[in-house]
């Protein structure tokens, strides 16, 4: 059973995929916050923006198997496109929920499979695209993938922290808050100064994607 909050089709805003078609599909749940605002303040991370309670959200719902959900993904693809569906799983905490069954019923229906984690559980195999995204001080243990995106500024995570993992690329992306445009500012700042990084933005707020 997979509980899935929302799926839509829209561009990747973040990242190295910027830009690109994509089907999300948000789990429910997450291991570093319960998504209580009651909650928050006591959280490991507790600057999330995201709803994954429940399963009442935009094509939310509960999947019996893992066939069940790729046929519902797949509609979701331009059926006049040559492209591979690309997925992006996410959360909460995707790594809860995508199991080695789902990751090869996507492969067997032609997606491109990505995922987007906290890095804090083990990953299934042969998923394409790894994007690890750290937070506070919770044990990272996804050390290698295609990209780590670190949200700057946080106390317990600093980019010195996981610039010697194996990652192809290193993002930082500034804290979304009322203090956003001094986030940005202090991102360009460190890019500038250690060029192993590069600067992420959340490209789907400026321009208003949904």
């Amino acid at each position: 059973m997979y509980s899935v909050k929302e799926i839509f089709y829209s561009l990747q805003g973040e990242g190295a995929q910027s830009g690109r078609a994509s089907i999300f599909c948000r789990f429910t749940g997450c291991n570093l916050w319960s998504g209580r605002e009651k909650d928050r303040k006591n959280a490991v991370c507790n600057f999330c923006d995201t709803d994954f309670i429940g399963t009442d959200g935009q094509n939310g719902g509960k999947f019996e198997t893992p066939n069940q959900l790729c046929e519902f993904l797949k509609s979701f693809w331009p059926e006049q496109s040559s492209t591979s569906p690309y997925i992006i799983f996410t959360g909460g905490e995707p790594a809860l929920q995508l199991d080695q069954a789902l990751v090869d019923a996507c492969h067997q229906h032609g997606f491109e499979v990505a995922i987007e984690t906290n890095g804090t559980k083990p990953l299934p195999n042969h998923i394409d695209w790894i994007c690890v995204s750290p937070k506070a001080d919770a044990e990272v243990i996804i050390t290698s993938g295609d990209e780590l995106k670190l949200v700057y500024p946080q106390a317990l995570a600093q980019p010195e922290d996981f610039q010697d993992m194996d990652f192809t690329d290193f993002y930082l992306q500034p804290l979304d808050s009322p203090a956003r445009p001094i986030h940005t500012q202090d991102v360009i700042t460190y890019c500038l100064e250690h060029p192993r990084w590069k600067l992420s933005l959340q490209n789907h707020k400026v321009l208003g994607i949904d």
